[in-house]
């Protein structure tokens, strides 16, 4: 195999593709467990969501109280996850990620 210069291309594709490999070589626990925790944090964040629409009030304290969590989910994850993030940064972050999906899908069924 041909060894490919150090462009920023070159070096851009491979930080793009070593996370896709890494899950596709992984066992099928972990993406299963990956992939039902992105579905959860979709349903989660979709019926929390639902919930503050509802409640008038709380909108703007729901929608303060998801970006602080969400927030401190990410400072968290870059300060104690490492290089290779366990199976347990994987489901906290497919959560994270299957909320806000859900969040921002909420505001476009309402239209804002």
């Amino acid at each position: 195999m041909t060894r490919l210069q150090t462009t920023r291309w070159n070096s851009l594709l491979q930080r793009v593709s070593q996370p896709l490999e890494r899950w596709l070589t992984g066992s099928w626990r972990d993406r299963s467990i990956g992939l039902l925790a992105l579905l959860l944090g979709a349903y989660l964040g979709s019926n929390v969501a639902s919930i503050f629409v509802n409640l008038a009030r709380l909108q703007s304290l729901g929608a303060l109280l998801m970006l602080l969590g969400t927030e401190a989910l990410v400072r968290l994850r870059g300060r104690f996850a490492g290089e290779r993030p366990g199976l347990a940064w994987v489901v906290l972050d497919n959560l994270r990620i299957g909320s806000v999906f859900a969040v921002v899908q909420e505001a476009f069924k309402l239209g804002s």
